[in-house]
């Protein structure tokens, strides 16, 4: 039996489908982030992107994201080197730094809902937004999740 794409292909050799299919849909990057200007170590917040739908953890606008969140990133194989600001489960990350798929993940578990079961989604403590809310005060550790 062949192996799975993720483990014979490196990044750049993936096509759009495979690429796009190594979200986990955690919606981890979707969570607004502080780099620390002396260490570079990234802290995430509670606190999420508009456009994140809270219950399913997608984006409600995937299409033009761009277009209406300037500071969106998009993540392709030529950036492979800044994937460092990913949270440590993602896929994109783990393959970059040459690191195999957890068995949660969609692509190894067969389901969409292997990530919310196992808890690695924002679904649980992610919040909109609100005017007034204070970045610093809303964040949180998921260092020692995988």
């Amino acid at each position: 039996m062949e192996k799975p794409f993720w483990k014979r292909k490196k990044l750049h050799e993936m096509n759009e489908e495979e690429w796009e299919s190594l979200c986990d849909g955690c919606a981890r990057c979707c969570l607004q982030k502080v780099e620390s200007e002396k260490t570079d170590e990234v802290h995430y917040s509670r606190l999420a992107c508009r456009l994140l739908n809270l219950s399913t953890c997608r984006c409600k606008d995937y299409l033009r994201r761009h277009s209406r969140i300037p500071e969106c990133v998009t993540l392709t194989p030529e950036r492979v080197s800044e994937f460092r600001f990913l949270p440590p489960t993602c896929a994109y990350r783990l393959l970059s730094e040459n690191k195999p798929l957890p068995s949660w993940h969609p692509l190894c578990s067969g389901s969409r809902q292997s990530v919310h079961l196992e808890g690695i989604s924002v679904r649980a403590f992610a919040k909109r937004s609100k005017r007034g809310d204070i970045l610093e005060h809303n964040l949180i550790d998921l260092s020692g999740e995988q």
